[in-house]
């Protein structure tokens, strides 16, 4: 049990630092590519601003002069391109690269293609009547910028594996640290629990026997004393029945080695059906039972057993005259599916998720005799978890109840 919390505090721990971290990796990265796009537009904008100032309307044409530009160009591993104001392309001047239309309307661009490029588009204004002349248009690869994100990617996803690696033994070691305590409470109250319910039953048998020897010879036993006895012995009966779930509770939490050994639990829930066969019939309640032939597992036959007897005393108890109740076993891939379904009272969609808590019951108010002690569904489901299996139940007021069991079959 202390394994599956560990487990899931481990878990929740690390989906916390993962969110964490990943955030700020994001958050890192976003600010970055932004400040580093933006100091290359800057530059690009300041490149093209210089030679546009270089370039002046002539006889009607578009001057450029070319002083001082191929250095620079070279130094930024950038191309230039001078366009007249109908967007026809004049001079183009860097690296060779593939030809793009021009779009005035839009200043910065991405171009995605192979090459990846960045475009910076400025118009060319007359000197004397700011009228537009031209347009230039500066490009440079992405190579670099690109090779500057992975380096970041790269660097930000190995930061963040180290921190949830460094995160995961922090939390392994404070996880131990802090279920330390949680766990010896709670050894201390198993211990407690056993030894408490084992020393019960040496003065319950004593009273029970006592009780039973006064009822057997009653002569001259007033009838008011005989009810007292006879309620003395079943009270001690049912404290007797409430210290065994305990001890096989107390057992199942210790999860000391079970008997386990190779049986066919179709022939087991043969037998256990043979046994309640007469009380069915008694009940006017219709038992049925179907399964396949070989259904071999590793497991406790005796812990089986009671946690099958617990399924099917609730049945038959919850279940009125007249009513059904089938038991079905068959192997479906690698597992024994056991369903024990009835037609009795049900149970409210709201208690599904109580119905195997320690000493919880629907009704408060019922007696022991008729609702038990709120153990046998926790006695089951201890039994079935300890042989690697699972428990489901489905259940609709009024119309019946129906518990599905899987266990592995044996290998």
């Amino acid at each position: 049990m202390f394994t599956h919390i560990r487990r899931r505090l481990l878990f929740f721990n690390l989906l916390v630092f993962a969110v964490v971290l990943g955030g700020f990796a994001i958050a890192v990265r976003v600010v970055f590519v932004h400040n580093l796009r933006e100091q290359l537009t800057n530059r690009l904008i300041a490149i093209a601003q210089g030679a546009a100032a270089n370039a002046d309307i002539e006889n009607g044409q578009l001057k450029i002069e070319e002083h001082g530009l191929p250095h620079e160009l070279k130094k930024q591993a950038a191309t230039l391109e001078w366009f007249d104001a109908h967007g026809r392309l004049l001079k183009q001047q860097g690296e060779e690269l593939p030809y793009i239309p021009l779009n005035p309307k839009v200043s910065v661009a991405i171009h995605t293609h192979d090459p990846p490029l960045q475009l910076v588009t400025l118009p060319i204004l007359h000197q004397a009547t700011n009228e537009i002349i031209g347009y230039i248009r500066i490009s440079q690869e992405l190579d670099e910028f690109n090779e500057t994100v992975w380096q970041l990617d790269t660097g930000l996803m190995a930061g963040v594996m180290i921190g949830l690696l460094l995160s995961a033994m922090g939390s392994l070691w404070l996880n131990r640290q802090a279920m330390q305590p949680i766990e010896a409470s709670f050894e201390r109250l198993r211990q407690f629990t056993a030894d408490a319910s084992h020393e019960l039953r040496s003065p319950l048998m004593a009273i029970s026997s006592n009780a039973e020897v006064a009822l057997k010879y009653d002569e001259g036993m007033r009838p008011e004393d005989r009810e007292v006895l006879g309620a003395i012995a079943s009270a001690t009966d049912q404290m007797t029945r409430l210290i065994d779930d305990l001890l096989i509770l107390a057992r199942t939490d210790r999860q000391r080695p079970m008997a386990m050994r190779t049986i066919n639990l179709a022939e087991t829930l043969a037998q256990l059906i043979q046994l309640y066969k007469l009380q069915a019939q008694q009940q006017q309640i219709s038992l049925e039972f179907s399964t396949d032939p070989q259904l071999l597992l590793r497991g406790d036959e005796a812990a089986l057993i009671q946690a099958f007897t617990n399924l099917l005393q609730n049945a038959l108890r919850y279940t009125p005259e007249g009513g059904k109740v089938s038991v079905t076993a068959k192997r479906l891939m690698h597992h024994i599916h056991v369903t024990i379904a009835d037609t009795g009272i049900g149970i409210a969609s709201e208690h599904l998720s109580k119905i195997f808590e320690r000493f919880w019951r629907a009704d408060p108010s019922r007696h022991y005799v008729d609702g038990g002690a709120g153990l046998g569904l926790s006695i089951v489901q201890a039994v079935v978890q300890s042989h690697g299996g699972s428990i489901d139940v489905k259940s609709q007021v009024g119309q019946g109840t129906s518990f599905t069991v899987r266990l592995p079959l044996s290998h």
